[in-house]
This record gives structure tokens, sequence and C-alpha cells, in this order.
């Protein structure tokens, strides 16, 4: 759908929530006109994990989760270095309260999560849970040098309707007192926190050939109905782990889980005015796929599984092919036959440069660990004519500007816990 001017009406809405604001919000609520749910008085229901999003998400015709299109992540900063009070904990808790009374969680409504980093948990005396490891970022390849990503906290705010991550943004900052309907508390994030950084993206066919105009992209070159920009579709039913597998299973902090996030800047010149479909798809996926033409269109026929499973072993196709793909090598880190992530990473034009800001979740973080070390394919490398990162899978067309890791609490204990709670 485009207005009388031409601007297509997601692109305007993806652009929204990239600017941000009461402006922003307003001109969503004008376009989109959204009937958005609203969520229920009594809340006691719903599920102890912050993070359980796939039971209330849309499902794709072979049963793949499609993630919300519109998203917004906000960096939060606690000032001084004191642990935080019982009155801002009851601030952040009325705050997210008063969100969730105006949107239904749902994929239509608002998914959110409110996460902690290592500098959040140094202002204490108590250490965190043995066994529960939440290390400070670092680098993870010997090409790397990533600045690290240590604010105290991490929003994430994640729904179809642009209308709705802008109205939670703005309520949680304190600026609109009425949402959806809905008046707020006299309770903002705002009144604790310092809001450091703003970052924001889109996922979802149609988004990122509408933001093809920034640099690292070359215009029209992105399929009309790839959901991300390396054009092929991502997040198949088999290569990602279940919401139980990223589950922390026991001790004070059981039902919650740890969240990496990582800011990648993407060049992608290469791969779409050099490379040619062959070379995607064995880059993406595995020279087998690229052979057998395996991968119609952005890979909608695949179904709920990439298939790697049924390519040649990174080693062979390293030595045989002279490329190994991304998934090939990431495919190989499993435990009792399921991945370790749950992805839920998004396209991004923040800085005007295409970009993804990878956000994945795992019991622990050392499962992050496990699999960048695989699709490093250091190994690979060494033993055959595949480089460093050329023709090896999708590293020479990413580089990562920074990394966070950050724990996401059960959500009884969201607003600010302590390193040991009851």
């Amino acid at each position: 759908m485009t207005d009388r001017r031409g601007i297509a009406r997601r692109q305007f809405l993806a652009a929204a929530v990239a600017i941000g604001g009461s402006a922003a919000l307003s001109a969503c609520l004008g376009r989109e006109a959204p009937t958005i749910p609203r969520g229920p008085t009594d809340r006691s229901d719903y599920p102890a994990r912050q993070h359980a999003w796939n039971d209330v998400l849309p499902r794709d015709d072979h049963g793949n989760v499609k993630p919300p299109r519109h998203r917004v992540i906000l960096s939060l900063e606690l000032p001084g270095t004191a642990p935080p009070t019982a009155t801002d904990r009851e601030t952040v808790a009325a705050a997210l309260d008063g969100v969730e009374r105006a949107y239904a969680r749902s994929g239509d409504g608002l998914l959110l999560t409110l996460s902690y980093g290592p500098t959040y948990f140094d202002r204490y005396p108590d250490a965190l849970p043995e066994g529960l490891d939440l290390p400070r970022p670092g680098p993870l390849s010997p090409f790397e040098d990533p600045a690290r990503d240590e604010p105290d906290a991490v929003l994430h705010l994640a729904s179809n309707h642009a209308s709705a991550v802008l109205g939670a943004e703005q309520a949680l900052r304190g600026t609109e007192p009425t949402v959806n309907g809905v008046d707020q508390p006299d309770a903002a994030l705002t009144d604790v926190f310092t809001v450091a950084d703003r970052r924001t993206g889109f996922v979802g066919a149609g988004l990122p050939a509408d933001h093809d105009d920034v640099d690292g992209v070359p215009d029209g070159a992105v399929d009309d109905d790839a959901p991300l920009y390396m054009g092929f579709k991502s997040g198949f039913e088999k290569n990602q782990a279940g919401e139980d597998r990223v589950t922390i299973p026991a001790g004070p902090f059981a039902g919650g889980t740890t969240q990496h996030l990582s800011t990648l800047r993407l060049d992608l010149e290469q791969w779409y005015e050099q490379d040619d479909r062959w070379q995607r798809e064995a880059k993406m996926f595995c020279p087998h796929h690229a052979e057998t033409n395996a991968v119609e269109g952005v890979g909608d026929n695949l179904g709920t599984d990439s298939g790697v499973d049924g390519c040649r072993d990174t080693d062979r196709a390293a030595r045989e092919m002279g490329v190994v793909g991304h998934t090939q090598k990431t495919a190989a880190v499993r435990r009792d036959d399921e991945p370790l992530l749950l992805r839920r990473d998004f396209n991004s034009t923040d800085d005007g440069h295409a970009g993804l800001h990878f956000l994945s979740l795992q019991a622990s973080i050392a499962d992050f660990v496990t699999t960048r070390e695989a699709m490093n394919g250091t190994d690979v490398a060494a033993d055959s004519a595949v480089g460093e990162r050329t023709n090896n899978g999708i590293l020479q067309y990413v580089q990562t500007l920074r990394r966070g890791n950050f724990l996401v609490p059960p959500r009884q204990h969201r607003s600010l816990p302590t390193p040991r709670p009851a």
C-alpha cells in the first residue's frame, strides 16, 4: 500500500521507528490506525520466562515462528555505583506494568525483555550464583576488535505494529501519559535509568528491500520477498533452539536466560554485485545446496529446516569446493540434536549503514561462544584453500562493531534484581 506521495506504508513505519519520539508515534498512529489488543487486568498467569514469546507469535505456512517486524533496543545506565533502592525497584516494576496493561503479550501487541549486564551486578558485594557465568564481552575471532557494549541494562521492545514499540518506549520514558487508550502510572524507567543508546530495526519480507538506500547494500539488490538484507530466510524451526533449551534450569534465576547482543556492520556490495547466485547460496548454506539448486528464491521451499545435514562435512567441502557455508559450520554445534542458540536478530539502518543487531538467547554465554567459534571456521581455513574470511561462510561481509553479554532474569526478578534473589 502506498500513499499519494508514493511512499510505501511499511517503509514509512520502519523509518518512524528509527526516528523515534512522540511525533513519530503520532505519525504512525495516523498511518497504521491500528486496533492493538490491550493486556488483561490480571496478568498473574503470564509465563515466568520473559523470553517466552513463541507461543504468542504467528507462524508461517510451514510452522516457523514469524518474528515481530519492528524493534527498539534501549541501553540503560544507572547513576552512580551504589545498588538501587527498593523505591527504584517499585518504580521500574510500575513502569513495566503500565505498558503491559496497555499492550497484550503478543506479536500484534507488545513483547519485551529487560536484561542486565556485568556492570550492573558489579555494584553489589555478592557475586552471581555459582554456575551462572556472565563474562565481560571481548573479541571471539582473530580478525575482530569489537568495542565492549556494557550498559547496566538493555530493554528490547518488539511488535508487528510500529506504533506499539513507539508507544511503549514513550510511556517508559514518561512522555506519554496514555498509550493505546490506557492511562500510564506516574512512574517511568527514566525516573531510575538514563538512556545511553537507542538501536532500532526491522525483520520481515519487504522491509530490507524498502531500506536499501543506505551504505553497505546496493540499491535494488535485495529481493522484495527477503526478510533480511542478505537475501535469504533465517530462523528455520529446526535450526533454532527451543525456549526450553535456552532457559536456565536451576538456581535463583531459573526460568531466565542469557542474552548476547552484537552490533554488526554489513558490507554487501561484493555479495550482490560480484558474487553470483551460486556463490551466495554456497556461502550462506553450503556448496552442495548451490550445486543442486536446493534453495528457491529466499528459501521458503526449505520448510522448517535449512537442510544442511545433507551437505558434505566442512573439511571435505573446503578441500573439494574451496568454500564452506555459514549454516553448514554453525549447524555442527548441537546438543541432543538441537541447536544451542535461539536467535532474535534483526536488520537496521542505524547510522545510515546496513547492519544487523544479532541478538541470541542461550542457557549460558558459553553456548554462544562455542557457536561463534564454529562460525569462525578456523580449522578449515588452516587446512584448505578457504581463507580466514574469504569463502568462509559470510565472514567477509560482516564486521563486528561491539559485543555485550546480559542476564535476562525470570519475570519475578526483572525489576533491578540482586545477584542472589530470594
